[in-house]
Order: structure tokens, then C-alpha cells, then sequence
């Protein structure tokens, strides 16, 4: 059973408000989409907390939530098996973004309209509710990608996406290995060196005011510079790789 959209959703001790954003997504996709198949797609990144025993407590009360538990990995490691699951399902559409409650449900429209634009489309947080060392990291590898792809994306690393299923599968089979630190910036650059208007919707970001914060304050930079070598070593294989990426995908409707 094929499905038109899958919504990835990766989740990191976030036991007090995990069920507020489960009810908020599948809710949109049960209005938005009454007679599609369609999913929410939960990983559960090892959390520490209640996350994982609320998702399966709750699961049956959303018969769209399909709930993934695994090892702590990391935000990007959850990041790409929610999209292999959702790639699995043979899902049309997915749509990725976070479980932090620091997004509207209601943006994904302005996505949503783009979808036969573009099979790579981003938004962007115009207002940035996020600690000053996280912006300031957000602007340094803004300048890195420009500076190493000749290329400007407005936020590559956001959590609010939608891609077409099959460049995402394309776009996956081309990853580095391991998966990077960020897999989701190495998807932007793929996608805007292959040629194709990632739009950079704006949308609203809130302050965070739950959970936990994965990466904590004293790695940001470790981060930081772990993320730089990766996309300067990536330069070298991107050309090869963006080749696979050029092959028009199909216009949808």
C-alpha cells in the first residue's frame, strides 16, 4: 500500500509535549487529507524520559502514528531512518520536522502548494527563537556552504521540508557513509547543486519551552567544526554524485 505523504518526525526526551505534537500532526493530516493514506512517522532516538512508553501508549489512539524506537543515535541518524521507513512505504510525499513543538502545523500549507514546483522544498525560520551560540553556528555554515559550494541556502539544516519520495530515495543512495552529523544539510546542497529552486518558504518558529536540548551548549562548536570537515570532504565526491540527481522527476499534479 503506496501513501501519498509521510510526515518524519524524530524525538528526543521530549515526554512533555510529545503527545501535544502527535495530536497536532495527525490531526492535519486527518483534515488535510481525509480520504489519503497517509503517516506520522516517530523515531524514538533512545530517550532518557517517558517518550517512548507515551508513543506506545498512545499509538493506538492514532491509528496514522507508526511509532520507531532505537538506539540513541543522534538528531541526523533518526533523521535518515525515518526517511528510509518512510522511503519503504513507497510515500509519494514526505514531510520532515521536528518534535520540540517549535513549529505551526498549519506552515506545511505553504510548502504543500509548492510540491509540483520543486521535489526539494524548504522552509526557512524567518524569526529564530534558538540560544545565541546556535545562531551564530547556523550563520557559519551558511558562509561554509557558500564558501565551499559556491552556493546560498537560507537555513539547510531546517526541520520543516518536504521532498518528493523518489529524489528522496536517490538523494539517500548518495549520503556519505557513516551518515553525517547533519544529513539534512548534505540533502539541501545535493539538491540545490543539481539544479533544482528549494523556494525557502518562510515560516514561524516558536520559542522552545519543553524538553531537552539534544546538543549541549560546550559542543556546539566541536559540532561546528565537525560539520565544516565533512562538507569540505564531501566537495570532492559532489559532482560524481549530482549527476544521479539530474534526471528530471516527474511533474505532479
Amino acid at each position: 500500500m503506496s501513501l501519498l505523504l509521510s510526515i518524519v518526525m524524530p524525538a528526543y526526551n521530549e515526554e512533555e509535549v510529545i503527545e501535544t505534537v502527535v495530536k497536532q500532526w495527525t490531526d492535519l493530516l486527518t483534515r488535510r487529507f481525509p480520504t489519503e493514506n497517509t503517516r506520522l512517522i516517530v523515531v524514538n532516538d533512545g530517550s532518557r524520559d517517558k517518550t517512548g512508553a507515551i508513543l506506545d501508549q498512545i499509538k493506538d489512539l492514532y491509528p496514522k502514528l507508526l511509532v520507531v524506537h532505537q538506539p540513541n543515535g543522534g538528531h541526523g541518524n533518526a533523521v535518515v531512518n525515518g526517511y528510509r521507513q518512510a522511503v519503504a512505504l513507497d510515500s509519494e510525499f514526505i514531510f520532515q520536522t521536528d518534535s520540540d513543538d517549535q513549529f505551526i502545523a498549519d506552515d506545511f500549507e505553504k510548502l504543500w502548494e509548492k510540491r509540483s514546483k520543486s521535489p526539494f522544498i524548504l522552509g526557512y525560520r524567518e524569526e529564530r527563537y534558538d540560544a545565541p551560540a546556535r545562531l551564530l553556528i547556523t550563520r557559519i555554515l551558511r558562509l561554509s556552504i557558500a564558501f565551499i559550494y559556491g552556493t546560498y541556502i537560507m537555513d539547510s539544516n531546517i526541520p520543516f521540508r518536504l521532498i518528493r519520495g523518489t529524489f528522496l530515495r536517490k538523494l539517500l543512495a548518495q549520503l556519505p557513509d557513516p551518515t553525517p552529523f547533519a544529513p539534512n544539510i548534505f540533502l539541501a546542497v545535493m539538491a540545490k547543486k543539481a539544479g533544482y529552486d528549494t523556494f525557502d518558504i518562510p515560516i514561524t518558529h516558536k520559542e522552545r519551552v519543553t524538553g531537552t536540548v539534544s546538543i549541549l551548549k560546550w559542543k556546539l562548536l566541536k559540532v561546528c567544526i565537525q560539520s565544516f570537515k565533512e562538507l569540505a570532504q564531501f566537495r570532492f565526491e559532489l559532482s560524481s554524485k549530482v549527476k544521479a540527481l539530474k534526471k528530471p522527476e516527474p511533474v505532479v499534479a
